[in-house]
């Protein structure tokens, strides 16, 4: 009987993750005594995956407040920081701040509108239009903001960010001024030091504060990116990825991982005969149609992954096929066409009977995926066990 299933995702339960834990020896042993206990068995190319904070946690990649102190201090010079384009994040950026603010005298904190990079929502854009505000070109003081818009509170977290952050910094000692602009290079009318904390568009907002004379400029990503008094580091994305670990420490993004995929994927090749690929995954890349925020605060989906992972999908779109070259057939007929098509399809870049495929990176999809079925609470499954993702309709 032909197989009637095609992709399943599976969160493997593991134990809880200390530091200097041997992660091969324990995603194999996991995959494989789920694998026993719900009845099924490895195949080639099926798809392992591991949360990017397990790795960290195993590695122990943290760093504390002070650190970033320390850093920011000794890279921006202590006295007055413009710090543009936070994330509004009491997870992600909150323990973030309060060490920038412990490095610095004053912070002037410049928040984008109506958003923050990744949705996030300060103001709504029909308010915006009522108060005929472009965020395009017009940059508000605090009090301007208050005064057109009040207090808006987060729709999940009913957090009001700008009070909250601001509170924040001044419990470190920091002055703090707050104002709202999309364009980075406003910040250089208050001071010459700048920490851009935009995520995906960081390299941009650097280009644009050197190009108008600004002194300093780091993003997130030169933060930490070496030891600090002994601390974890990330040498190729600093603070950018780290998360709230306790109320005076950050779990960083692990760091480079790219052996431990391979170990794993050879272990599982020894244990079982089979070639499954293997990854590292984050945030997923997707956008909440309802609060409109786009999950991907880390830098990347995936820090590290099998090479059988590189690439984007080569697919037929089937309800082009069955409506257009095929039009005319149905049943066994139909699905023999469609089959011949498949196993036919060569390279389909440019293709019209790809259309409407999804055009991204294989391991930005299969890292979503991981992340919807790991979850981001008491599921207690960071490890993923992906089956049929690169099946199709001959399979």
């Amino acid at each position: 009987m032909e197989r009637k299933v095609g992709t399943i995702s599976r969160g493997i339960r593991c134990p809880i993750i200390r530091e200097g834990d041997d992660l091969v020896e324990i995603t194999v042993s996991s995959v494989l005594e789920a694998a026993e206990s719900e009845g099924y068995e490895l195949r080639n190319r099926d798809v392992v995956a591991l949360t990017e904070s397990i790795v960290a946690r195993a590695q122990g990649n943290y760093a504390s407040v002070d650190a970033i102190a320390k850093d920011v201090r000794e890279k921006l010079g202590g006295e007055t920081v413009g710090v543009i384009f936070p994330i509004l994040s009491r997870n992600r950026f909150a323990i973030c701040l309060r060490g920038i603010a412990r490095g610095c005298k004053k912070i002037v904190l410049m928040l984008s509108y109506p958003s923050d990079e990744v949705g996030n929502e300060l103001v709504s854009l029909d308010k915006l239009d009522e108060a005929k505000v472009n965020p395009y070109s017009d940059v508000l003081t605090l009090e301007r903001y208050r005064a057109l818009f009040g207090e808006n509170l987060h729709p999940f977290t009913l957090v009001d960010y700008v009070q909250y952050y601001s509170d924040l910094i001044r419990e470190e000692g920091c002055d703090v001024e707050v104002i709202f602009a999309n364009d980075c290079r406003v910040i250089l009318d208050y001071t010459k030091n700048v920490l851009t904390c935009d995520i995906h568009s960081r390299a941009r907002s650097k280009r644009l504060l050197w190009g108008a004379g600004a002194e300093r400029v780091c993003g997130m990503d030169d933060i930490l990116t070496a030891p600090v008094d002994g601390s974890g580091c990330n040498e190729k994305y600093g603070l950018l990825g780290s998360n709230k670990s306790t109320e005076g420490m950050v779990k960083l993004f692990p760091r480079d991982c790219n052996a431990l995929v391979k170990d794993i994927q050879n272990k599982f090749l020894e244990k079982t005969g089979k070639l499954v690929e293997v990854m590292v995954y984050g945030d997923g890349a997707f956008k909440d149609p309802v609060g409109k925020i786009w999950e991907l605060a880390d830098p990347v989906v995936s820090p590290a992954y099998t090479s059988g992972l590189e690439g984007t999908p080569n697919e037929l779109k089937l309800k082009y096929l069955a409506d257009n070259e095929f039009a005319n057939l149905s049943g066994a007929d139909l699905k023999a066409a469609i089959e011949g098509a498949i196993r036919a399809k060569g390279d389909l870049a440019g293709s019209m009977a790809s259309q409407g495929t999804t055009p991204r990176r294989l391991t930005d999809l299969i890292g979503s995926l991981c992340d919807l079925t790991s979850g981001s609470g008491d599921k207690g499954t960071p490890i993923i066990h992906i089956q049929g993702y690169f099946d199709n309709y001959t399979n």
